[in-house]
């Protein structure tokens, strides 16, 4: 019982902030090289399941599709108190919106040279308007993630005998 009141808690608080999703598994498994702040095309029922929390990064990507920029393999889960002819797909794709220079640009990186577009987090920004944090990303080899575990681990490592010492 504790276990779920924790989770509540933690939950209540990303959407007091206005963050309803993050990828944390992204950072793990890819070099992310920068961030691009996109908006997203969603239908209302999509809107009220986000405010409160039924949303899913884990597997989700970003493609370029016919001159537009595509979301996909996002899991939306549905609002229960919308009629079923409102509902919406759960898993359905959706539009991303940024400047023409900018979708070239990411198309162009993605294409050339085989970069990935990883959903870093989805939020709410101050004015109420749902945004998607994009993170032009490399994928990761098994060698680069012990190499960063051990990065990790030595910061840590550091910091403990900073604080011993003085």
């Amino acid at each position: 019982m504790a276990g779920k009141n924790k989770n509540a808690k933690k939950k209540a608080a990303l959407l007091a902030t206005g963050t309803v999703a993050q990828n944390r598994r992204a950072r793990h498994d890819y070099s992310i090289e920068e961030t691009v702040e996109c908006g997203i095309v969603l239908a209302g029922t999509e809107v009220k399941s986000l405010r409160s929390g039924t949303v899913s990064l884990s597997d989700a990507f970003a493609a370029p599709k016919d001159g537009e920029l595509w979301l996909q393999n996002v899991h939306i889960g549905e609002y229960p108190n919308a009629h079923q002819k409102m509902q919406h797909k759960p898993k359905r794709d959706r539009k991303l919106l940024v400047k023409r220079k900018e979708l070239d640009r990411l198309s162009g990186l993605v294409r050339r040279d085989g970069m990935s577009l990883i959903p870093m987090s989805l939020y709410f920004n101050d004015r109420g308007i749902c945004k998607l944090s994009l993170g032009l990303a490399k994928g990761k080899k098994s060698v680069d993630k012990r190499e960063t575990i051990k990065e990790r681990d030595w910061k840590k490592k550091q910091g403990r005998l900073m604080r011993e010492l003085g």
